[in-house]
């Protein structure tokens, strides 16, 4: 239950990002890029961090791996191989977008697959402890995801109780 959590989240994540990338692509070429931001304003999708306010960037295999790298300390042979995992999973990811003839629940099910092959690839190349981390990291992503679906979603009034009616 805890991973088909945690797959749906990393889906999540990753879709938002990808959503970003070919927003980003249709842009004027003429456009101005993006101001540079800190390595610290920066989270692992590319979003900004937590009360920061800045423009947000593509989230690229590369993006993705170096804010893995700094958040989990991963050495350059780990980062050599994780770059092409992520980069597999965001193709895997934009041909199930792109193929229409999946019935939605199906290619959410694809997806959610394609995340957790891809979660499992990276963690086997983790050691014990940036397992954890990475554990960790996931789990504080999913309580603000919930916390904001929580604040997002407007409360609903009580339902009224049916009287029974009397014979």
């Amino acid at each position: 239950m805890q991973s088909r959590t945690l797959s749906i989240l990393f889906g999540l994540a990753l879709a938002s990002a990808m959503a970003m990338a070919q927003s980003s692509n249709s842009a004027p070429a003429d456009s101005q890029p993006a101001a540079p931001q800190s390595d610290q304003q920066v989270g692992i999708a590319g979003h900004a961090a937590p009360g920061q306010q800045t423009e947000r960037r593509p989230a690229t295999p590369e993006r993705q791996t170096r804010a893995l790298a700094r958040q989990l300390g991963l050495s350059r042979a780990q980062q050599a191989q994780i770059r092409p995992i992520i980069a597999d999973r965001q193709q895997q990811i934009e041909t199930l977008r792109a193929d229409q003839t999946l019935a939605p629940r199906d290619r959410r099910a694809r997806m959610q697959g394609v995340m957790q092959d891809s979660r499992n690839r990276i963690e086997a190349l983790l050691t014990d402890s940036q397992k954890q981390q990475f554990e960790q990291m996931l789990a504080d992503r999913r309580a603000r995801r919930q916390q904001q679906q929580g604040q997002q979603q407007p409360e609903q009034p009580p339902q009224p109780q049916q009287q029974p009616q009397a014979q």
